[in-house]
């Protein structure tokens, strides 16, 4: 899956600026006082709703299809490595704590629990 989600830019006719928000998660949210700044800060803000969900264990929607008016923002590299992991182990049924101790164990298979292949 790529992890690259569709990002909405409303001026803020308020205080200026732009208000970013993402429909694929809804706890994203930023701004920025130029398009350019709102987009940086909508990457740094869609890294964080990743990593949040994986650090609570939440589903990671995959990104919906881009609509007209909306902009692309992606996670960096390595998030989007760990989030590929987390889906992949949530996918085959492992439990976060049995990955994580096994992962210190050195057990190369975190169903594994006596630490052999």
């Amino acid at each position: 899956m790529r992890f690259v989600y569709p990002a909405n830019l409303t001026p803020d006719e308020t205080d200026g600026g732009f208000v970013v928000t993402f429909r694929d998660l809804p706890e994203a949210i930023t701004q920025g006082d130029t398009r350019e700044a709102a987009l940086l800060e909508a990457a740094d803000c869609l890294e964080e709703a990743i990593a949040a969900r994986i650090d609570e264990e939440m589903e990671i929607p995959p990104p919906s299809a881009l609509l007209s008016g909306e902009c692309a923002v992606s996670v960096p590299v390595q998030t989007a490595m760990k989030a590929a992991l987390y889906l992949a182990v949530h996918a085959a049924g492992i439990s976060k704590g049995l990955a994580n101790s096994s992962f210190r164990q050195g057990c190369r298979n975190p169903a594994s629990t006596d630490g052999k292949l």
